[in-house]
């Protein structure tokens, strides 16, 4: 039995990427329904969640469109106004410094849950239709429309369908899609930790053998004692050293951190569990089959070194909300395939390159050879000593 009628778009997955879309698309004047397989978890003042992101700014004013952002703000996020980069082996850093970029800020650390209850919030306001939890188990499409079967018995209709759920994405497979990955055997280590030394609202990178470590400035409204020295780690390592990682007493954690950091931030403390994700390269062959779209993970998986998986899903959104703006600015139709398959190409090439772009970074900086060993900390060093470089690295990485 369809249900209230033909929709505009049904969009497959609430997350970050899956919430945006469907708010943005309802704020556009659609008629939007949001299909969810699982109640998101609530986000907790008393908590932290393991899951951050390092937030771009054109994300933020994507998000300041939709009208979340001000409530993001006034619960919790980290302002960064630092980056700093280096490599084990030898060299000077690479440093990237908001007064130098004539910014107030170069980002924002802020938790998935904290952007997801956000948005959350704003779907009913916006007229969006939340079907959770329930999940698709049939696709049929053509040329005009697609119509989505629901575990629940019930049925959707609508002239897009939008896959947002995820690098397993069920609707991809249903659609028939095919992609192309590779398993990189390694895993990021995920824990807050807080540090003798003060993080100086900076993100801290250092390149080893085994992959970079990274701390990300985590702001913390529950204990004084620990505001300026409360980070979120990103530990690459190769499967198995990651698996003992989490395995062995904290104080041997927490000093082995220490070590792989070079002493830049002093003694480290763990101050919540720890958690590991396998890491890979995935993309999708296309980001569009027919009427069904692919956004986010459901399209594409990144090494997480750069923080730039969340931000180019992002950037599928809003790439979409530009087609939109423009298609309405010329009074022409908004869903000709013609269309959706020039955003689909743009959007394949640029996370293409970012993918590869940055599987390249990893496997330059996580090995031994003794010729990489002996370059790439220069050039690093070199790249700092260009200013119109760095500042065009910043904003390549910031979207404006």
């Amino acid at each position: 039995m369809s249900r209230r009628g033909r929709l505009d778009a049904v969009v497959v997955g609430g997350g970050v990427v899956g919430a945006a879309a469907a708010l943005m698309l309802a704020r556009s004047g659609w008629q939007v329904a949001l299909v969810e397989a699982r109640t998101p978890a609530p986000w907790r003042r008393d908590a932290r969640d393991l899951r951050v992101f390092a937030f771009a700014p054109d994300n933020a004013a994507l998000f300041e469109a939709l009208g979340v952002w001000p409530a993001v703000v006034a619960a919790r996020v980290q302002p960064y106004r630092g980056m700093r980069i280096w490599d084990a082996g030898c060299g000077q850093p690479l440093v990237f410094a908001a007064d130098a970029l004539g910014q107030p800020q170069l980002g924002w650390i802020v938790e998935n849950s904290l952007l997801v209850e956000t948005l959350w919030a704003a779907l009913p306001g916006a007229g969006v239709r939340v079907h959770c939890p329930t999940r698709v188990t049939a696709l049929d499409q053509d040329d005009s429309g697609v119509r989505l079967e629901l575990d629940d018995g019930g049925t959707l209709e609508a002239r897009l369908a939008i896959a947002a759920d995820g690098a397993q994405s069920a609707l991809r497979q249903l659609a028939g899609v095919g992609t192309q990955g590779r398993d990189y055997q390694q895993q990021g280590v995920v824990a807050f930790v807080s540090s003798t030394r003060p993080h100086a609202q900076t993100c801290w990178q250092r390149f080893l053998p085994t992959g970079p470590v990274a701390l990300l400035p985590f702001h913390d409204d529950a204990d004084p004692a620990l505001r300026g020295r409360l980070g979120s780690i990103v530990w690459t390592l190769p499967d198995d050293e990651a698996q003992q990682r989490l395995a062995e007493p904290e104080s041997a954690f927490a000093q082995a951190l220490t070590t792989a950091f070079g002493g830049e931030l002093g003694e480290f403390t763990l101050q919540s569990p720890r958690a590991a994700f396998p890491l890979r390269r995935m993309l999708a062959d296309t980001q569009l089959h027919g009427r069904v779209l692919l956004v986010g993970d459901a399209a594409h998986v990144m090494h997480p070194l750069a923080g730039q998986g969340v931000n180019h899903g992002l950037r599928d959104v809003a790439a979409l909300k530009s087609l939109l703006a423009e298609a309405q600015a010329r009074d022409a139709g908004a869903l000709s395939l013609a269309r959706l398959a020039r955003w689909a190409r743009q959007r394949r090439s640029e996370n293409a390159v970012g993918a590869y772009a940055f599987e390249t970074i990893n496997r330059v900086f996580s090995n031994d050879a003794l010729l990489p060993t002996l370059l790439r900390g220069p050039a690093l060093g070199l790249v700092g000593r260009l200013p119109p470089l760095v500042h065009a690295l910043w904003r390549h990485a910031a979207g404006v």
